[in-house]
């Protein structure tokens, strides 16, 4: 294993667009060798190239499909040659499907949602958590995306919400497997962040009703503000989950 370098060290995944490339940046301004980690190296370049370096802190922009497992392993393999440990993760990928009723979604895209939301997931909470298990010193984090989803659904998103249902009872686990190993997980659940996934949200929106409705929206720079603060606190506590939602969203009384 390399010399681990200076400062903490975090990863990123789903880091080229949207949540992933706002919270990224804003680790690396932070001070922390932030990891960019997606799909599409292009995207991940031109993310590094936009954010703003924090004295010594390092960007490395890595290549990662999360629901290869050999793809993951080389990530973290990567990962500890530069930087010689891993401090943070924020399990961020996914995707979703367009509004249907269960009946009409395709059984490939079901597939491919739990491949990229969960599976891919545990993938990466595997890796992280044998890493930060081995490392001197021992511990660590891991900050899952879960989304309002886990909590309460929308109208025709069976997949979606399915899977980050799970990501709780993975959550859940995790923070209390790591408890031996100084390795502490908690969960954001981000309510209506403007991203270009969540644009339609501003044009309209299914509602329990029946109904269409604009929704309110928040920045998404607010949500990489919670994770950095989810990400500042000392080894001995936790924000097991932390709901960040724009204030006038339909989600308290939902339904």
């Amino acid at each position: 294993m390399a010399k681990p370098a200076n400062g903490r060290t975090a990863i990123v995944t789903g880091a080229g667009t949207g949540i992933g490339k706002a919270t990224a940046a804003s680790l690396l301004a932070e001070g922390w060798n932030t990891v960019f980690v997606g799909r599409r190296k292009n995207l991940l370049d031109e993310a590094v190239a936009a954010a703003s370096v924090d004295g010594g802190a390092r960007a490395l922009a890595v290549a990662c499909d999360v629901t290869k497992p050999d793809e993951v392993d080389a990530l973290f393999r990567e990962v500890e040659a530069a930087f010689g440990r891993v401090d943070l993760v924020f399990n961020n990928a996914g995707i979703g499907f367009k509004t249907s009723t269960i009946d009409e979604v395709p059984v490939e895209v079901w597939n491919e949602v739990v491949a990229v939301n969960l599976t891919g997931s545990f993938l990466i909470a595997r890796a992280a958590f044998a890493a930060m298990r081995r490392q001197t010193p021992m511990g660590g984090r891991i900050i899952n995306n879960g989304s309002i989803s886990a909590h309460a659904p929308r109208p025709g998103s069976v997949p979606y919400t399915a899977t980050k249902h799970a990501i709780t009872g993975l959550t859940k686990t995790l923070a209390l497997d790591g408890r031996p190993f100084d390795i502490a997980c908690g969960q954001i659940d981000i309510g209506n962040a403007l991203t270009d996934m969540a644009r339609s949200m501003t044009t309209g929106m299914p509602q329990a009703n029946g109904e269409t409705a604009i929704e309110a929206v928040m920045d998404v720079q607010r949500v990489a503000d919670a994770v950095v603060y989810m990400s500042s606190l000392p080894p001995d506590a936790n924000v097991l989950f932390m709901t960040v939602m724009a204030t006038k969203m339909p989600f308290v009384g939902r339904g």
